[in-house]
């Protein structure tokens, strides 16, 4: 048998798998960490929505593209949706990105924005970022507004203290 002979182990694999570090790198300080979770949010584009199902109680999580304008985060889907549903329904929000090993968790009120009273300049934004655009769509589409009130970023079990880097809606400013 031949190098040529063994098969790819990573065929099918969208992404290599990851490395465990011998040591985890030095926990951030929360300037640093505000930096960072700004920097993620400016530049990633899915995420991982967490609502529950208004019909059954049941916990409910999905990936959906966003725009974050600097304030708050906009999101798209079907209006009779679980998710869309969800989010409507008042209760709030948990959205997760970012790498397991680097993740945010983002927790926050919704505002539902049909889409036809969102202002175009935004929906297009959205579409331009996302690649998709809800308003083009045969279906029900929604927009949802999340405003955060709480963000937390760690990467290791060392950084899980002070891992709050925005309260009450506030980016904390200072270490603690």
């Amino acid at each position: 048998m031949t190098a040529d002979d063994v098969p790819d182990s990573t065929e099918g694999v969208c992404r290599p798998p990851a490395e465990v570090p011998a040591s985890p790198r030095p926990p951030r300080p929360t300037a640093q960490r505000v930096r960072d979770t700004r920097e993620l949010l400016g530049r990633e584009i899915d995420c991982w929505v967490a609502t529950t199902d208004p019909a059954t109680g049941a916990p409910h999580l999905v990936p959906l593209s966003f725009d974050w304008d600097g304030r708050a985060m906009l999101l798209s889907t079907g209006e009779r949706s679980v998710a869309g549903r969800g989010l409507a329904s008042g209760a709030g929000v948990r959205i997760g990105l970012g790498a397991t090993r680097d993740v945010v968790m983002v927790d926050g009120s919704v505002e539902v924005v049909p889409t036809t009273a969102l202002e175009p300049a935004e929906a297009d934004r959205f579409a331009q970022r996302t690649g998709f655009d809800p308003r083009e769509t045969s279906g029900s589409y929604l927009f949802f507004r999340v405003v955060p009130s709480r963000i937390q970023a760690w990467r290791e079990e060392n950084e899980l203290r002070g891992r709050d880097v925005m309260l009450d809606g506030r980016w904390i400013t200072s270490d603690e």
